[in-house]
């Protein structure tokens, strides 16, 4: 892991701030970071009826809108995470934020479509920055079970803007257009870039950067693929998240149009599970330091697993309502138990690459969350096997990932397991 320069120059960053306010601090601003893509995502997905009569667009060149943000979340993973590593965290936030806010500002005064979606992806560029260094973060402060502990915590403030983002924006239509999302959008941006420039120290020290090189990039990241515990970890919070984006695509489907929940019933459904997700993070933190990452990483993914079965048990065999609602909240709240583990040990043995592994773990979670999208809808609206299905289907691969990639860490010297100074 960390050489003793290393160990040193993180010891350094640690004592720029004092232990309570900086680690409320940093669970504050980075958890703000971490909620851009759901909520950029999730936000706006109620107005796409209305934006396509607004700017004469078909249904499917207005999804291109989503689609643009994507895969500028993605390529802009690949690139800030090396940036991230050479240059330090918050230059590249920063520029990072400035993107986003102009991106946002851009959409909300787009004329047309074609320039709705070129601000889309400027937008996304400027998201990516949050989503890596959010995570590389995490990493430069803390190692060990403190690493994993700070991840829960995390859970509080992002866990609920997947689920938050779609009620929200459709609340927001009720006062203003699909433009108003976007000035939300804006303001959002404006003031993390404030905040960050505030108040975020620089975390990571200069004996810790890589230079930004584009051979030693490439090298970095065909390391990360190369190496198997990686890929397991990585592969099962991007299964385990792909099975969240059927969930959120295809639950308002489900319930309102094959189990008949009025739009009221519904959110009550949708809060209730993202409470789920924040009190398995909670729980999380609490029995870290009583079990392994790995051992609780594994009962995650196999309540997640279960849980999905049991959707599609439920779905398959037409239980009543609840014999569906308790399944759904066991698999969903399960990303409580799932994502801080798979993130600390994804991340634990490459402190010095922390950006590099932070880009590829979001870019698997989002590319593959993106192929689970368009298979929720393979049924139609009146059924809801396929979201089922799709949700059963990517908890059992993650669990697979996880059980043939992965292999347990080598125990930590307990002087390298520390805390936030």
């Amino acid at each position: 892991m960390s050489t003793t320069a290393e160990t040193a120059g993180t010891t350094r960053a640690e004592r720029k701030t004092p232990r309570r306010e900086g680690t409320l601090r940093f669970l504050l601003i980075l958890g703000g970071l971490s909620a851009f893509g759901p909520l950029s995502i999730d936000m706006y997905l109620p107005a796409l009826p209305r934006l396509a009569v607004d700017l004469g667009a078909s249904d499917s060149t207005v999804q291109l809108t989503l689609t643009a943000f994507i895969v500028g979340l993605a390529l802009g993973q690949v690139v800030v995470g090396p940036l991230s590593d050479a240059y330090g965290r918050r230059v590249p936030l920063l520029i990072g934020l400035a993107l986003y806010v102009v991106g946002s500002v851009a959409a909300a005064v787009s004329p047309d479509i074609t320039l709705l979606i070129i601000a889309r992806a400027v937008q996304a560029l400027g998201a990516a920055a949050g989503i890596v260094i959010s995570r590389a973060t995490v990493r430069d402060l803390f190692s060990g079970k403190a690493m994993t502990k700070f991840f829960s915590m995390l859970m509080l403030v992002n866990g609920l803007a997947p689920i938050i983002a779609p009620v929200l924006g459709g609340q927001l239509l009720n006062f203003t257009s699909w433009r108003g999302v976007f000035v939300v959008l804006t303001g959002f941006g404006v003031l993390l870039l404030v905040v960050v420039a505030v108040a975020m120290p620089e975390p990571l020290a200069l004996g810790n950067r890589t230079p930004a090189r584009l051979g030693g990039v490439l090298r970095t990241y065909a390391g990360l693929l190369a190496d198997r515990s990686f890929l397991g970890y990585a592969l099962a919070s991007g299964l385990m998240f792909a099975g969240l984006f059927a969930y959120i695509s295809g639950s308002s489907f489900a319930l309102q149009g094959v189990y008949g929940l009025s739009p009221q019933q519904f959110s009550l459904v949708f809060g209730l599970n993202g409470v789920g997700i924040v009190l398995a993070g909670q729980l999380n933190g609490r029995l870290v330091g009583r079990f392994s990452e790995r051992t609780l990483l594994a009962a995650g993914l196999t309540v997640a697993a279960a849980g999905g079965l049991g959707v599609l048990f439920a779905v398959t065999a037409g239980l009543p309502l609840i014999g569906l609602v308790i399944p759904l909240l066991v698999v969903v709240s399960s990303i409580g138990l799932v994502m801080p583990n798979a993130s600390s040990l994804a991340l634990a043995e490459h402190a010095r690459s922390a950006g590099s592994a932070s880009a590829l773990l979001g870019v698997l979670q989002f590319v593959i969350g993106g192929v689970a999208t368009p298979l929720v809808g393979l049924g139609g609206p009146g059924t809801a096997v396929p979201m089922a299905a799709t949700m059963a289907g990517f908890g059992v691969l993650a669990l697979l990932a996880f059980l043939t990639l992965t292999r347990p860490a080598p125990q930590l010297d307990a002087s390298l397991a520390k805390p936030l100074k």
